[in-house]
């Protein structure tokens, strides 16, 4: 399974957006992951819809709204509208019956939706979502700051899941390549990276050096 690369939005340069996304996508990355906060959820707050509609046509790159909120149900619609192609929900902000419920609104529309669960949360909580969901996303750091320390005992949590599930796996947290690498061979074949590509001396180094991880 080729290993995907998104760089997290939350590290660029916010007074440059525009030229930060087109370098990247010139670097061949495969998505954007958009950070949303809410100071709720998470302790930070970062962009949402009109950030998001400003940045669309900059870019044919597909956008992962990653909805770090608490009743993220009421806002899918605006990021939907506003041109995200895959939402991402935490399992600790949604039931699941209401999780199914939003993964069959997004696909008769074309869109894809994520399952997301914090370090310390058991793959028991997200097992009702697993057939209808596109992706699911391991965070590797406590969620609500870029720039954070990646924590290796996720990394079991990785492998267990990948040992029944088939399809994407992401990591996202204190990504580079070192401890890319390992998430890799436990299973994930999508990186979230932000602080390691945006702060990187050659972006086009660090974006190879991740495409070319192998197990």
């Amino acid at each position: 399974m080729k290993t995907q690369i998104a760089p997290s939005l939350l590290s660029a340069d916010f007074s440059r957006l525009a030229e930060e996304i087109k370098d990247v996508e010139a670097l061949g990355v495969d998505f954007l992951h958009l950070d949303i906060m809410d100071g709720h959820f998470v302790p930070n707050i970062t962009i949402g819809p009109p950030v998001i509609k400003s940045l669309r046509p900059v870019t044919s790159l597909r956008f992962e709204a990653h909805l770090m909120i608490e009743s993220p149900q009421n806002y899918i619609d605006s990021f939907v509208d506003a041109g995200a192609d895959i939402i991402t929900l935490h399992i600790e902000t949604i039931k699941s019956s209401e999780f199914k419920k939003q993964a069959l609104k997004l696909h008769k529309i074309g869109k894809k939706i994520a399952i997301s669960l914090n370090p310390k949360t058991m793959l028991s909580q997200i097992g009702d979502c697993l057939d209808h969901c596109d992706m699911v996303l391991i965070m590797t750091v406590q969620p609500g700051f870029g720039g954070q320390k990646f924590m290796p005992e996720v990394l079991p949590k990785i492998s267990k899941l990948r040992s029944y599930y088939k399809g994407d796996i992401a990591v996202d947290g204190g990504i580079d390549y070192e401890n890319g690498k390992l998430t890799v061979k436990e299973g994930a074949n999508i990186l979230a990276c932000g602080t390691y590509i945006f702060k990187a001396k050659d972006r086009r180094e660090a974006i190879e050096k991740l495409k070319n991880i192998t197990i």
